[in-house]
């Protein structure tokens, strides 16, 4: 029997779902990228003042370089009005002053390619902030003027429509304010706008799919407003490209273009940024937040994620329903929606939604792009959560989030474990967001490292566990959370079978839950991977193979091989990486 081969026809009975090598015109790099999200609020402070800025980071590209970061992505840092945790731009073409300038930008860009670190920014492409001189400027009605057409206005609406309208800086609340469509202006140029999330983010024009005959504001794409907001778009892309820029991560990718049902004419468009981008800068990327790959790859996205929104199964996965996304939209009499998540102490959870959904999505974008799978983000909160709260844990999370295929994005700190905070103050427009936008956690102390200033200056509050959850307390044990995604990443750089193209097959049996097992195999290499998140222990068998090689473990794991089958035995919390040999 061939070593490296696991019996095909053994393999008929389980649930499985093959991928294949990548073959699109993706740059090289992607396949062994690993990301590193920072908000840059919350990374570092280099000037005392309680808010991270870009020469904080740059004190810390040796720090990234050790974790095995390939490529960093930076949420907004252009020029904002800080309703919306810099999700509200005012110039597009200018680094917001909290953080620095263009020159801090680039020496940031310098120096993460001399330690060979990509880095991507965050382009907010369907709307700016009302402050933005765009704005201003179109809001005087010179229907003559470069902006004219750049948002969407209106002085009618019908009855039907009444109900969407916010009434400007009326709500007693503004995190509010994410009500409704239109937003009550009274300016020259019309009585109304339309906006995309908060009252202060009017909507760019990029047309609509299918205008209304009755409603005439509503331009087609290939009007000359939407057709100058593109070329606009690409002037920023080429901007910061020029500089040195390797990609963007593009907010809210999928609603540019209004009333368009099935995204045809969003996904036209993204094919065509995608053309001239693979022209003139081949090697940088485009990744979106779409979370639906089969619309967003074949759309022109290099990488899309699968997370909180979307193509269902991120949250069956780790989101347990006595957390805030665990609770969103749930109603325990629905049957079809999960009610315990996988990643669980009890082990009451099941990852056939996730499975379902992703191996289909995968083998649906094998050939053009990448699935990402983050750790979390600053939009939903971290796996430290709830009852998923020691290393032991968040060991077993982290091996499935970094021997999956596709391109893994590690959300700042969850390499140390660091917490999603309840209940914090809103912050910028945060919301529940803030638990997940927390400073850095460097060393102990009351600022935790992340800046000079006092504790009642720091942008959010830090939560060490008396400097347990630190940089400087788990370098110093071998047996750390940040020591083990050390061991993770270089171990997926190692194994060619681990990287975003190798392919991937779910050995679960119909029905077996516990342990999640599948197998990875790229240029004549084979791995299998096991994980137990449960607290019990558990066991799975897989057809047999001659020699299986381990490779990384945490806790407590061994496999009883026999001619019928490999047995593979888990304790609680427990994950293994053997190779086929």
């Amino acid at each position: 029997m061939n070593k490296k081969t696991i019996i095909a026809a053994a393999l008929a009975s389980f649930m499985s779902f093959a991928a294949h090598a990548q073959v699109a015109n993706n740059p090289q790099w992607l396949d062994n990228a690993i990301f590193y999200q920072i908000y840059p609020s919350s990374y570092m402070d280099s000037d005392g003042n309680g808010i991270g800025d870009l020469p904080g980071i740059v004190s810390k590209l040796d720090y990234i370089k050790s974790l095995g970061i390939t490529a960093i992505w930076l949420n907004p840092v252009f020029e904002s009005g800080w309703f919306d945790g810099g999700y509200d731009v005012i110039d597009f073409y200018k680094i917001d002053p909290r953080f620095g300038t263009n020159t801090d930008m680039v020496k940031l860009i310098d120096e993460a390619h001399r330690r060979g670190i990509k880095v991507c920014l965050d382009l907010v492409a369907g709307h700016t902030s009302d402050k933005s001189p765009w704005f201003k400027d179109c809001s005087t009605g010179d229907r003559n003027s470069r902006y004219a057409d750049y948002y969407i206005w209106t002085d009618s609406i019908s009855p039907k429509e009444q109900q969407k309208i916010v009434v400007r800086h009326q709500a007693a609340n503004p995190a509010s304010s994410t009500y409704g469509r239109y937003v009550e202006a009274n300016a020259p140029r019309g009585k109304y706008y339309e906006k995309n999330f908060f009252e202060c983010q009017p909507a760019l024009n990029y047309g609509f799919a299918n205008p209304d005959p009755v409603h005439p504001w509503e331009q087609p794409v290939d009007a000359p407003g939407p057709q100058a907001v593109r070329r606009e778009l690409k002037n920023i892309i080429a901007f910061w490209f020029d500089k040195g820029i390797d990609g963007f991560r593009v907010d809210m990718a999928s609603s540019l273009i209004k009333n368009d049902k099935g995204k045809k004419a969003v996904s036209k468009l993204w094919n065509e940024m995608r053309a001239w981008k693979d022209k003139h800068y081949p090697h940088c990327v485009f990744i979106s937040e779409w979370s639906n790959p089969e619309q967003a790859i074949p759309a022109g996205f290099n990488v899309d994620f699968m997370m909180q929104f979307g193509l269902k199964g991120y949250g069956s996965l780790f989101f347990s329903r006595d957390t805030p996304w665990g609770k969103r939209g749930y109603k325990p009499e629905n049957e079809k929606e999960y009610r315990f998540c996988y990643f669980d102490r009890d082990g009451k959870g099941s990852p056939k939604e996730f499975a379902e959904n992703y191996g289909h999505a995968y083998n649906a974008t094998k050939s053009l792009g990448y699935i990402a799978l983050p750790t979390a983000n600053h939009d939903f909160q971290r796996p430290n959560i709830g009852t998923r709260n020691t290393p032991e844990q968040l060991k077993v999370a982290m091996t499935f989030f970094l021997t999956m295929p596709g391109v893994p994005f590690i959300y700042y700190g969850d390499e140390i474990g660091m917490k999603y905070q309840m209940d914090l103050p809103n912050k910028e427009g945060s919301n529940n967001r803030a638990g997940t936008r927390t400073p850095m956690q460097w060393t102990k102390g009351e600022t935790a490292g992340f800046s000079s200033c006092t504790p009642a200056q720091l942008y959010l509050p830090v939560d060490t566990e008396n400097g347990r959850i630190t940089v400087e307390a788990q370098l110093k044990d071998p047996a750390s959370l940040l020591h083990y995604t050390r061991r993770l990443t270089a171990l997926r750089h190692q194994q060619a079978a681990l990287r975003g193209n190798g392919e991937w097959t779910l050995l679960n049996k119909d029905g077996q839950n516990y342990p999640l097992v599948y197998q990875r195999s790229n240029q004549g290499e084979t791995i299998v991977v096991a994980i137990n998140p449960a607290r019990f222990k558990t066991k799975a068998v897989i057809p047999h193979t001659e020699t299986l090689h381990k490779l990384l473990e945490t806790g407590k794991t061994a496999v009883k091989q026999a001619n019928t089958g490999d047995e593979l035995r888990l304790d609680g919390f427990s994950a293994v990486v053997y190779k086929v040999e």
